[in-house]
């Protein structure tokens, strides 16, 4: 069977592959295998510049053509290096092949031997990784949020005025106003979002088990932690963790799961509440042509987008819990476990950007219903009492909240007739009834 979408094993690379394409430039098996030879030829050059004795005669105007070899990388370039593989049976030493056999062509061969120079894979696949980790948040997953919150932004300004009844517990609670609820979703992500950005994107760099050992005994006279520092952070534009074994240790990127994870939790409970708001008919949803909702009830118009979206979030948290919690363990100074992981990072990204996505769909479809809002509010005067026994508290009314109490929890509807009777029994000043009196569901909504 040719794999295409429909043949696809996995949804995120069949059903979803119009939402998860752009992902493919970060974390497919290409991406892995180009971001490697980015790395193996800036590594070189690095070295070139540095410059080593064997190298200070290699000529600098030939570095345009040494990184036309990762800049115009194709997918036959990494067929060839995937049958090489299939001789080395390691993954890492078929694209140090393959950039010698570049060399060959540029007429380089006396300069082979210091590609990989001093290295082990994990220098480039701990390098790798997390700079094309780093390239798929700014490039496709910050962008897609920013895309969320400016959604949800302008519906918080367009519902800022719409009163709201709460509900605490499932039950009626003290109104509020629709765009401040929305409000909170945005502070929300938006703090969680920083937080996010404050964590580095660490890298290991320091040959077989981190010391730097076999470029140490080469060159003893260099200062070869400078070197990876100056490698890792200002040419990859990552943080070189300084302590390491033969494998980065992981922290940082458990951090950046974690945060992930912080996020994806808010979107769930956004995808909750607007489900229970359409369910509560506070929202209907566009209707379009053609689309049914049921196979069996024609009437159905579901909220789809937000259980879609709620579904893929928790797959993702299911898989960033992972991550974060199996990388930064490793047996001494390093097995294996992390290679298949590490695999496997842009799976929960891609059941992120579909819960985005999805959620975002499930936005630009609302309509409010306003007039299920207003109707919802004044079915509800017993929300008042609050206000009400707290005014009585200020003027020295003698048990207001169990005045209140004996009113409204009775299981009997209270409406406006309801409360202003009641107010008229109340032994204060007129000026403090007619306060009283302006007091409803739809104008104690707060700050």
């Amino acid at each position: 069977m040719t794999l295409t979408p429909l043949s696809a094993i996995s949804p995120i690379d069949g059903r979803y592959r119009n939402v998860t394409a752009s992902l493919a430039a970060y974390f497919s098996e290409f991406a892995l295998i180009k971001y490697r030879v980015y790395v193996e030829v800036e590594y070189f050059i690095a070295l070139c510049e540095h410059p080593l004795p064997q190298l200070q005669q290699f000529n600098s105007a030939l570095f345009p053509d040494l990184r036309r070899v990762y800049q115009n990388f194709t997918e036959a370039d990494a067929e060839s290096i995937k049958t090489i593989e299939k001789t080395t049976n390691h993954d890492v030493k078929a694209v140090e092949y393959f950039i010698k056999q570049k060399f060959d062509d540029l007429g380089l061969q006396e300069y082979k031997e210091f590609i990989h120079f001093g290295l082990t894979s994990q220098d480039i696949n701990n390098t790798a990784i997390p700079y094309s980790f780093k390239l798929a948040l700014q490039e496709v997953y910050y962008p897609a949020l920013t895309e969320l919150v400016d959604t949800l932004k302008g519906y918080a300004q367009d519902w800022k005025s719409v009163p709201l009844l709460a509900h605490t517990h499932g039950q009626p609670a003290s109104p509020t106003r629709l765009g401040k609820e929305i409000e909170v979703f945005i502070e929300r992500i938006e703090n969680q979002l920083q937080l996010l950005q404050t964590v580095p994107y660490s890298a290991k760099f320091g040959g077989a088990t981190g010391n730097f050992n076999a470029h140490n005994v080469a060159y003893p006279t260099i200062d070869w932690t400078s070197f990876g520092n100056n490698f890792v952070n200002n040419i990859l534009g990552l943080t070189r963790s300084q302590r390491t074994t033969q494998i980065e240790h992981y922290d940082n990127f458990a951090a950046h799961c974690d945060a992930l994870k912080r996020i994806n939790n808010i979107i769930m409970d956004l995808d909750r509440d607007m489900w229970s708001y359409i369910s509560m008919n506070y929202f209907k949803q566009k209707i379009k042509a053609g689309e049914v909702g049921s196979s069996a009830m024609p009437h159905k118009v579901n909220p789809i987008d937000f259980e879609n979206s709620e579904g893929n979030v928790g797959l993702a948290n299911a898989l960033f819990e992972h991550l974060a919690a199996k990388l930064p363990i490793s047996r001494l100074q390093r097995d294996l476990t992390d290679s298949t992981v590490l695999r496997n990072i842009g799976v929960p990204v891609a059941h992120t950007l579909i819960a985005i996505k999805s959620t975002i769909k499930g936005l630009n479809k609302l309509l409010l219903n306003e007039a299920a809002i207003q109707q919802d509010l004044e079915d509800n005067w017993a929300v008042v009492a609050e206000a009400i026994q707290t005014v009585l508290r200020r003027e020295n009314y003698p048990n207001p909240y169990e005045a209140l109490k004996d009113l409204t929890r009775t299981n009997q509807q209270i409406n406006a007739q309801t409360m202003a009777n009641f107010i008229d029994t109340l032994q204060v000043s007129n000026e403090v009834k007619v306060e009283l009196k302006q007091i409803t569901p739809s104008s104690y909504t707060g700050v």
